[in-house]
């Protein structure tokens, strides 16, 4: 069950789309299937979002089918428990994930945006409700094109998270505490969201747990914790520290000079890269969780871990990471340890990108746990 090298670098292509500065060829606009009909008809009179996963959403693709087998000779299964009544609820954006022809993604769910959620967020609801907004998010098309920095598309993508951040404040918050989870365009547009609607506003920002903002360039002022994407929210530093930020990018090494990730565009700003195996309590080691559907017989890496019949498949204590900051960059350096089962090597798309699709995955055990610590601070403060 040794996952190969070139199927380990698919893997990481294929886990979520690429946000950045350019990306692959676009494809043809993808149908919608069958959970966008689900989740419309579950909105309720005078909704205006909707929701890919919500509490009580039928076929909610943030639930079920999440065990793991633990890859590591044995085979053995880890049970997914979800929370029976958590005390908080997570707030998540899915990064670029459309492959429509237009500037913005349509209104819908398609099995892109499914597969996306349920691979980053799901196992978050052994901690939380979760909660995850379908919005008209800039495409791979539009990206491929140059026009990923477009106003008018990105306020549009801002808007709609606006909105479901304002509708689930109003109808399903009920003052309870909430952590932000965001990847790649999901990360940046969260990051508008905290700077402009909760970082200023005392009842939102009371309510903040933390801010998972993944592979978003989150920044700060060089050498500080504040002073970049946010003027008062920190970034997280101590295990169980609560109302911080929690940011990072994934290399094997230092990003070349040209990366799309790691290096801030702005003098006297630097990336903010947090260890999240740190924070978590433990020690550099990570603890990835990769969605079984990219490895499991019949998949298109069928021969990378036969047999699986789990969601996903784990590879505890198998990768080491560590908060570089090095040539001009900040980032999360990724190593295999000795004997590890998950070779790491950059994707398809070049040293550019980096590790930049696992960033989630690579560390998902890690940042679960570090959710769970955090919402035990806040409920005891």
């Amino acid at each position: 069950m040794i996952l190969r090298r070139a199927a380990v670098a698919a893997l990481l292509l294929t886990l979520v789309a690429c946000s950045g500065d350019e990306a692959p060829a676009p494809a043809a606009d993808a149908a919608p299937v069958a959970p966008g009909a689900s989740a419309a008809a579950a909105q309720g009179g005078g909704s205006s979002t909707l929701w890919l996963c919500r509490p009580g959403l039928p076929a909610n693709p943030c639930e079920g089918g999440l065990d793991a087998t633990v890859v590591d000779g044995k085979g053995t299964v880890e049970p997914f428990t979800p929370a029976g009544d958590p005390e908080i609820d997570c707030f998540y954006v899915y990064p670029t994930v459309s492959k429509a022809v237009a500037l913005n993604a349509p209104m819908a769910v398609d099995a892109d945006i499914v597969a996306t959620a349920r691979a980053q967020v799901a196992r978050f609801s052994s901690e939380c409700r979760v909660f995850a907004p379908v919005y008209r998010q800039i495409t791979t098309s539009a990206i491929f094109q140059g026009r990923y920095e477009d106003a008018n598309g990105r306020g549009i993508a801002e808007r709609d998270v606006q909105s479901a951040w304002k509708e689930y404040l109003a109808n399903d918050n009920d003052g309870r505490g909430v952590v932000l989870i965001g990847h790649s365009q999901g990360a940046r547009t969260l990051t508008a969201l905290l700077a402009r609607n909760i970082e200023k506003d005392p009842g939102a920002r009371e309510r903040l747990v933390s801010a998972l903002l993944l592979g978003g360039d989150v920044t700060v002022a060089a050498g500080k914790d504040v002073g970049g994407s946010f003027t008062d929210v920190p970034a997280c530093r101590t295990v169980g520290q609560a109302g911080c930020v929690v940011a990072y990018s994934s290399f094997l090494g230092p990003p070349p000079s040209d990366s799309f990730f790691g290096r801030a565009k702005e003098a006297g700003r630097e990336v903010l890269c947090v260890d999240p195996t740190k924070i978590a309590g433990g020690d550099g080691t990570l603890h990835p969780y990769l969605p079984s559907d990219k490895l499991a017989p019949g998949a298109t890496l069928s021969t990378a871990v036969p047999g699986l019949t789990t969601g996903f498949a784990a590879f505890p204590g198998q990768l080491k990471g560590e908060c570089r900051s090095e040539g001009g960059a900040s980032f999360l350096q990724v190593a295999a340890v000795p004997g590890s089962r998950l070779p790491v090597v950059d994707g398809p798309l070049g040293p550019r990108w980096g590790l930049h699709n696992g960033d989630v995955n690579l560390a998902l055990g890690d940042l679960v746990e570090v959710v769970r610590k955090q919402a035990a601070t806040y409920a005891a403060s």
